[in-house]
């Protein structure tokens, strides 16, 4: 094949490959299409028991590994903000039945996503949406540097998701059944006699030495009194602070005042030789 016929050949595939991409796009908007009213139909066929559905999130609650994780805590603008997290949220929409929730990445670049969070009730038909847009950068105290690991990419826009599936999550379930769901998981860990007051509160010491070099009198500074005076509500929000921290909606310096690097010790400088003035010096042989 000469030039001018790979020339030919070349602008060919060009002007084929825009059309190839938009008939792959389409079938995968048409079978999205179809999944969606396939569940639809479903929904509307097998509609959900509400008394069951509440009654299967109050069990849930009553797990102690899923009460612990139930809420988050997190300082923003001088205040502390509170409130289930996302993993008491998908327990509650697995629970309540008949919810599509989730993200997807609708457009990326190497430098930011463009991400959309969403909550479908499939029987109601009631969605709520988010659309953001994530920058691949991570911050740090001593600044930003960009991202170009798709590992890292992927953690950043699935951390930064999560807030907002929750939130849509959060506006799609009734409140009334959220609040139940929060009470039971306070109930949870308040009346579980498996583990004392004293107990839990070693056990939560533990927890943020070994994971984030958090000492014991961090958080005693946090809660504002010592750790033999620490309550059960104390034990709850530093849970709330914990499940931030893992989830990655905040960072260990937002909650502590973590101590400065020491610097690196400088090498000691030799003393400088000192000498008897001559005059004061003896001679063996005036002895």
């Amino acid at each position: 094949m000469n030039n001018t016929q790979n020339t030919a050949a070349i602008a060919e595939f060009e002007q084929q490959a825009p059309a190839a991409r938009s008939v792959g796009a389409e079938l995968i908007a048409s079978r999205e299409a179809q999944e969606v009213q396939v569940a639809m139909v479903a929904a509307k066929r097998f509609p959900r028991d509400v008394y069951n559905a509440y009654n299967r999130i109050i069990q849930d609650c009553k797990r102690r590994t899923l009460a612990e994780k139930a809420m988050y805590e997190y300082p923003r603008g001088g205040q502390t903000v509170t409130g289930p997290s996302i993993h008491l949220a998908r327990a509650i929409a697995r629970s309540w039945g008949n919810l599509d929730s989730g993200f997807k990445v609708l457009e990326q670049n190497a430098a930011e996503s463009t991400v959309m969070a969403y909550c479908w009730d499939l029987e109601t038909n009631y969605r709520e949406t988010k659309v953001f847009t994530v920058k691949h950068v991570r911050e740090t105290k001593k600044g930003a540097f960009p991202l170009t690991d798709s590992h890292d990419i992927y953690e950043l826009i699935a951390n930064q998701s999560a807030r907002r599936e929750r939130s849509c999550i959060l506006s799609v379930i009734p409140q009334d059944v959220v609040d139940a769901a929060v009470g039971q998981c306070n109930a949870t860990l308040q009346g579980d006699g498996k583990m004392t007051k004293e107990d839990a509160v070693r056990d939560i010491i533990r927890r943020f030495s070994e994971q984030y070099g958090v000492t014991k009198e961090m958080l005693e500074a946090y809660i504002g009194r010592k750790a033999e005076a620490f309550t059960v509500q104390s034990v709850n929000r530093l849970r709330g602070v914990y499940t931030a921290l893992k989830d990655g909606t905040a960072s260990v310096e937002q909650y502590f005042d973590l101590p400065a690097a020491a610097p690196a010790p400088s090498e000691p400088q030799e003393a400088p030789e000192t000498h008897a003035p001559e005059e004061a010096q003896v001679n063996l042989s005036d002895v």
